[in-house]
């Protein structure tokens, strides 16, 4: 059985980007129910050369995006990283997840056969498959920074676990 690249990522991505949205209302509201101020949290991070909480929510929209994107031929949709409260990283899921919404299965035939430079013209240059790119690439990255928000998160006391990481599937 062979699973389409279209089935192993946009499903994928809308499914933790949902559920990622979950948690950060819960992480919204457990600094209102805490008298934390919201800043705290998006600005926490697990270690001092880590990012924080934004920027790990940034980055993980920005692989679900441009990794759909690449292939399926499609231009990278192009975000300002400007977000500075749970409502902003809110609307910036919700504009992914719209992406997200306007890709079709068909576009990704072929997608897995499609050459992805990494790092054009720079000496870390790497050409992957489309199939590669996706599943030893696109994949882990976008799921290690899911992951580190979530981590970030329960780290600093909101009250989450696996489901609420997994979201509905």
């Amino acid at each position: 059985m062979s699973i389409s690249t279209y089935t192993a990522s946009v499903p994928v991505f809308k499914q933790l980007l949902l559920a990622l949205k979950d948690v950060l209302a819960k992480a919204e509201a457990h600094a209102i129910a805490k008298n934390i101020e919201p800043a705290a949290l998006l600005q926490a991070r697990l270690f001092p050369d880590m990012f924080h909480l934004t920027r790990q929510v940034q980055i993980a929209a920005d692989f679900a995006k441009s990794v759909t994107a690449r292939l399926t031929g499609a231009e990278v949709p192009s975000y300002t990283d400007e977000e500075q409260s749970f409502a902003d990283l809110q609307a910036r899921l919700d504009k992914t997840i719209a992406f997200l919404d306007t890709l079709t299965a068909q576009q990704f035939e072929g997608g897995e056969a499609l050459e992805i430079v990494l790092r054009p013209g720079t000496p870390k240059e790497k050409k992957l498959s489309g199939a590669v790119y996706l599943t030893q690439y696109g994949l882990p990255q976008f799921l290690f920074h899911v992951t580190t928000a979530y981590d970030i998160l329960r780290h600093n006391g909101v009250e989450i676990g696996k489901r609420d990481f997994m979201g509905a599937y």
